[in-house]
């Protein structure tokens, strides 16, 4: 992969002193960094052209929702993802509603964050699933409500079979682990990415490794790993 020019919007200067060094060994290179959107709005006026925004938000309101727009009204050809430590609603609204690429948790894994990224640049959505795909449908309103990160709805076997997938077995081989029958393995499957709001088994690695399972699998030769499969 070429070299990605990014620029890293983050009021914690510690963050962005350690998201740099995280990267170093990656094709991300932050070229520049803000505080804040007003200071990136400024440097951008002044020329800089990075092609990822990667971008913390404050408060969610609605001064921080003009900023997003203006920013990617000034750089659309750049791609930008959300970098939070909060799971909250209405930021997420804001952020879909700017024209974010992504929206990821700040305790990611740093191969998770690195396969997330580069799936962006490939022209990918990167979102937790689950909780974008309740505001698409408008079940969530997005009032700021703050939802964790959680496995709810999935049933001991689907997390099974979702450590599998990270792990790259296919359907034989999953069917072998657990004890059942390939046909079961599929119903499951078909179960899990369901309420996942997965289409393939590489988008269900992405989601586990979004939401911590797999442990010492969650990288991106896990995904890599998956994708073999599909």
């Amino acid at each position: 992969m070429e070299p990605v020019r990014a620029f890293l919007i983050d009021s914690n200067k510690l963050f962005r002193e350690g998201l740099k060094r995280l990267l170093d060994d990656s094709p991300f290179q932050i070229v520049a960094e803000a505080g804040n959107l007003r200071e990136a709005l400024n440097t951008v006026e002044n020329g800089l052209r990075p092609q990822l925004i990667l971008l913390d938000l404050v408060n969610g309101g609605e001064e921080e929702a003009e900023g997003m727009r203006r920013l990617r009204a000034q750089l659309p050809e750049a791609r930008m993802v959300i970098l939070t430590s909060d799971l909250c609603t209405r930021r997420l609204a804001n952020a879909l509603e700017a024209g974010a690429d992504g929206y990821l948790m700040k305790d990611l894994s740093s191969d998770a964050l690195a396969q997330s990224l580069r799936l962006v640049m490939m022209g990918e959505k990167v979102f937790p699933t689950h909780l974008a795909a309740l505001l698409i449908s408008g079940r969530v309103n997005g009032n700021g409500t703050d939802m964790p990160v959680s496995r709810k709805g999935l049933s001991q076997r689907e997390v099974q079979i979702l450590r599998c997938l990270l792990n790259g077995d296919s359907n034989k081989m999953i069917a072998n682990h657990l004890n059942i029958t390939e046909a079961t393995v599929k119903v499951h499957l078909k179960s899990l990415l369901r309420k996942i709001n997965a289409s393939n088994r590489t988008q269900a690695a992405i989601w586990a490794l979004n939401n911590g399972i797999g442990g010492e699998l969650a990288g991106a030769g896990a995904v890599a790993a998956a994708a073999a499969h599909q």
